[in-house]
């Protein structure tokens, strides 16, 4: 699956938009990335920018923006109430789909490289991309500010992770940069039954991480108690990484709690609303549902559907739509307003309007296979039946797992229905890739030939792009392999009112197993490197053999428990 990280560079210009359009329309020249959100303040004389893709794109963008940033700010001359050190500020990564902290720490490092060598900008790496334990807090790292800068660089102490250790002309009008890699912060407001700004803070008070002050005696009235430096006591909330306040909205009429989930890995946006909810009602106030504030990535939404299906002992084993649904109805995402998943979630704001065979309709996709097109071929339909055949594992377990008197087994159902949607997302993906495969092929083939140069580059595009289009149908003979363990577990434990269902399964996800195998030998015939294709040529057999095994102890599984009905 596609890795995903949003950059988020910070900008010492906030009021002259022409500045700033120049520094974004760089953004947005690059392919592959979405510019999300630019945010100009100017009190602040800052902007906040926001980009999402996959990772080495966005590093081309952000690259391109600091070098622009350097080329029309001139630190010189700028002033604004925000602290700074550079026309490019900082510039943190930030994790959203399929990618570890570490990944990005990486990213975010051989970006910092890259801007410290190629435009001579001193980079302080900081958060989880620092090199040592004192440059993790930005503010430590930007004390000082631009006014410092001379002074701080021709400190060995503050020797920069990258670029020059000199305040020369260059680095008079750049600055200095700094360059992280931090957790996705989500800003959420839950709405409260109340009017009262007081209440609604006691409640903030009781979650997050802060807490409140001691105080002697009376609670709110009390003598605050300090410690032996003078400092005030506090008595910490019950929520990690969460910040948050009490206040009134005007326009809508109801308190809320305004909080920033500063590490939704720690506390996911579904705990932080479950958890006001406790405090509030031990207060006596009533939830009335929630408000998201900017973005939100899918899976944070996925964990929320999964968690409040879990609590209501419902089977988690349902669609990526189905779950965004669940998570929106039950934190009242759309109490104040509509809550449009299009406009809110990262990876559905990215899907823009490429045509997908998976979004066509049945007869569409059997009219499109049906044409002389020669996409979707024999690939793209064997991923197809595959997700055709676990999808009705997938059903029999979700039937299980809400069948009369089998109560107490749900979560055995839900388990195995969960892995069911998972091996049909990453089928129904291969579709699309497989086609798209085929596709880089004809690709290849339409590159120029009339110098040397160009044959040998159009020789190996061939070769690598044949070579992708034998991989693609060998993932789909693994990954439909893999999911028949669905429909051997429905068919041994499953429903037994369902068990031919099971049965059909195991027979499709067979036939993409074989399918897929012709795919990858046909397209061996194009490829220079043998050991490569013998490779896959020999696994994807020993693959066949063990589906068509497994398939015959499946369907004897099945006629044994419908001869038993």
């Amino acid at each position: 699956m596609k890795q995903l990280i949003e950059c988020v560079p910070n900008f010492s210009e906030g009021r002259d938009m022409t500045i700033i359009k120049q520094i974004t329309d760089e953004i947005e020249k690059v392919d592959g990335v979405k510019l999300l959100d630019v945010d100009p303040g100017a009190a602040t004389n800052r902007t906040v920018v926001t980009i999402v893709g996959e990772p080495d794109k966005v590093l081309d963008a952000a690259f391109a923006a600091v070098k622009k940033a350097a080329e029309v700010i001139d630190m010189r001359h700028q002033k604004g109430e925000h602290p700074r050190f550079g026309a490019t500020d900082v510039c943190p990564l930030v994790p959203v789909s399929n990618i570890t902290m570490e990944e990005t720490v990486e990213y975010a490092r051989k970006l910092a490289k890259r801007i410290g060598d190629e435009l001579e900008i001193p980079v302080y790496c900081y958060e989880n991309a620092a090199f040592e334990e004192k440059r993790r807090n930005l503010a430590t790292c930007r004390s000082g500010e631009y006014e410092g800068l001379k002074e701080k660089l021709s400190n060995p102490e503050w020797k920069p992770d990258f670029g020059p250790a000199e305040f020369n002309e260059r680095v008079a009008g750049s600055g200095v940069t700094a360059v992280g890699a931090r957790d996705f912060l989500v800003a959420f407001n839950v709405n409260l039954n109340t009017t009262s700004t007081r209440r609604a803070n006691a409640i903030a008070f009781d979650v997050r991480e802060r807490g409140r002050t001691k105080r002697e005696g009376d609670p709110v009235t009390g003598k605050i108690v300090n410690d032996e430096k003078g400092n005030p006591v506090m008595i910490p909330g019950s929520l990690k990484a969460v910040k948050a306040i009490g206040w009134f909205i005007e326009e809508y009429d109801v308190a809320q709690i305004s909080m920033n989930l500063t590490n939704i890995s720690i506390t996911p946006v579904h705990i932080a609303y479950d958890e006001v909810w406790k405090k509030s009602e031990a207060r006596g106030i009533r939830v009335t549902g929630s408000e998201l504030v900017g973005l939100i990535p899918l899976e944070a939404m996925l964990d929320a559907g999964r968690y409040f299906l879990s609590k209501q002992k419902r089977s988690v084993g349902v669609d990526n739509d189905e779950l965004v649904r669940i998570a929106i109805k039950s934190m009242g995402l759309d109490d104040l307003s509509e809550f449009n998943p299009k406009e809110k979630i990262i990876e559905y704001m990215l899907e823009g309007t490429t045509n997908k065979l998976v979004d066509m309709t049945l007869t569409g996709f059997a009219n499109e296979t049906a044409s002389e097109s020669p996409a979707p071929g024999g690939g793209s339909i064997a991923a197809y039946a595959g997700a055709l055949g676990v999808s009705l594992g997938t059903m029999v377990a979700n039937l299980s797992s809400h069948k009369r008197g089998w109560d107490d087994r749900w979560e055995e159902f839900s388990d195995w229905a969960a892995i069911g949607q998972k091996y049909k997302d990453t089928l129904l993906h291969y579709v699309d890739e497989d086609t798209a495969a085929f596709n880089k092929i004809m690709d290849a083939f339409g590159l120029p030939k009339k110098s040397e140069e160009e044959k040998t580059a159009r020789k190996e595009a061939i070769e690598n792009a044949s070579k992708y289009a034998m991989e693609i149908p060998f993932k789909v003979m693994e990954t439909s392999f893999k999911s028949m363990e669905v429909m051997k577990a429905m068919a041994e434990f499953g429903n037994p009112n369902s068990v031919s269902d099971a049965g059909v399964g195991a027979l499709c996800a067979l036939a993409a197993v074989e399918g897929a195998y012709l795919n990858v030998k046909i397209n061996a015939s194009g490829i220079d490197d043998k050991s490569f294709t013998e490779d896959l040529i020999t696994r994807g057999e020993v693959i066949a053999l063990n589906a068509k095994e497994t398939r015959d102890n499946i369907i004897n599984i099945v006629d044994d428990k419908i001869s038993e009905l």
